[in-house]
């Protein structure tokens, strides 16, 4: 794959005057890339890179963080689907700006970025116009996804100057939704996870009355109920509760090993040449730069602004569209918890498809999964069992086997 000069690896200019510098990496389905789905995944943070996904979770390699040795991931996505990964916005892996202007972003223009790149990209490769498209992310990009869907699918109904996309849906891993309503979940699961006693419990809901997040405006007996929570969890690991905590004063621990080993191998001078990387563009390239990583209650920054607050009103949308979402999270995971996700896939009042019940990865639970549907738009929903917040780094055979159920559109057997 790394073998001299890499075609599938290039730059793509998007924004009105295309200052903005993607870096994408495209691999071809190895199924039958004639036919199979292409997937548009954008990461998350905002400020991770594409090849993150590409070396450590679904795409065909897996990264060895001792020799930065390359080996092939049996449970890659791309054996089912061509999958494009995107780095963005400028400043995220080796995308970059060629004007100060371009290097300033928001959630809304990387809205904007996102659907010219997708339609900019099926130009410059046409053969893929009627492939079944769908648009894939984690995290953060929960907060984009659903809106770059939505405006895709209103574009074709609209007509206009956007030449028809095939979009079919989108596929989110635990994914941020509403930032007061995932954010306040983290109490509810802490609880359900036995990190916290009934009794802090119970007193943070008396006291808070529901509302965890806004602390400037909580009393204060609101606030020693939530002093007594941080007290229990500030040193459990969100990413998975069950890893150990990573604290930057003990070396000892293995803390985003695979975050490091991937930063180490991008930046070696022989694999920027197989990765066509411009150079004198950027400088060392992080996997994930936390300049722009979003963080509860984070304000706006000179460059970089969260002005989108929810995206729950898009999946409403969506909900009349013809349309296939899978959701998934891992169990393990309170950077954005399961607690959070149901709360409002349930509030979008769809359906019931089939019915929560476990799903099989070789005779053993993998997971649980439901189905909910209104009309020609479906969405399953997941819990992968063990995961943590990038649920295919822990669980990438269970993931697979969500994906290649979203493809074949059956129903989730519980049979083992």
């Amino acid at each position: 794959m790394l073998a001299g000069k890499n075609p599938n690896c290039c730059y793509l200019g998007v924004g009105e005057k295309e200052d903005v510098q993607l870096f994408y990496y495209f691999i071809e389905s190895t199924k039958n890339s004639k036919e199979d789905p292409l997937i548009f995944h954008f990461p998350g943070g905002p400020g991770a890179s594409g090849l993150l996904a590409v070396l450590s979770e679904i795409g065909p390699l897996r990264i060895n963080s001792d020799n930065l040795t390359l080996t092939l991931n049996p449970n890659a996505w791309t054996q089912i689907a061509s999958i494009v990964f995107v780095d963005m916005p400028a400043g995220a892996g080796f995308s970059y700006a060629e004007t100060e202007e371009g290097w300033i972003s928001s959630d809304t223009i990387l809205v904007d970025y996102s659907k010219d790149f997708i339609k900019k990209f099926l130009n410059d490769h046409p053969k893929f116009l009627q492939h079944p498209l769908y648009i894939s992310g984690i995290s953060y990009s929960g907060i984009i996804i659903p809106k770059v869907a939505l405006e895709l699918y209103e574009g074709n109904e609209h007509g206009g100057d956007q030449q028809s996309i095939n979009i079919q849906g989108y596929i989110l891993c635990s994914p941020l939704t509403d930032k007061f309503m995932d954010f306040n979940s983290r109490v509810e699961y802490a609880h359900r996870m036995a990190l916290i006693s009934d009794d802090i419990f119970k007193s943070a809901i008396d006291n808070c009355n529901g509302n965890y997040v806004e602390l400037k405006s909580a009393n204060s007996a609101c606030r020693n109920s939530l002093e007594r929570y941080e007290e229990c969890t500030s040193r459990i690991n969100a990413e998975n509760i069950l890893d150990p905590y990573c604290d930057e004063k003990d070396p000892t621990l293995d803390c985003e090993i695979e975050v490091i080993a991937t930063s180490n191998w991008v930046n070696k001078e022989v694999v920027q040449q197989a990765l066509n990387i411009r150079q004198g563009k950027v400088g060392y390239v992080e996997t994930i730069n936390y300049t722009l990583h979003y963080v509860q209650g984070k304000i706006d920054q000179d460059y970089f602004s969260y002005d989108i607050f929810s995206s729950y009103s898009d999946h409403k949308k969506l909900s009349t569209k013809n349309c296939q979402a899978l959701i998934f999270s891992g169990d393990h995971d309170m950077v954005f918890p399961y607690v959070g996700v149901e709360q409002w896939i349930v509030s979008l009042n769809l359906q019931v498809e089939s019915p929560w019940k476990p799903f099989y990865v070789d005779d053993q639970v993998g997971g649980y999964v439901a189905r909910y549907a209104q009309n020609n738009y479906s969405l399953t929903y997941a819990t992968v069992k063990g995961a943590g917040h990038s649920v295919s780094y822990y669980k990438p055979q269970e993931t697979s086997v969500l994906l290649q159920g979203l493809f074949s559109s059956q129903t989730y057997s519980s049979d083992s």
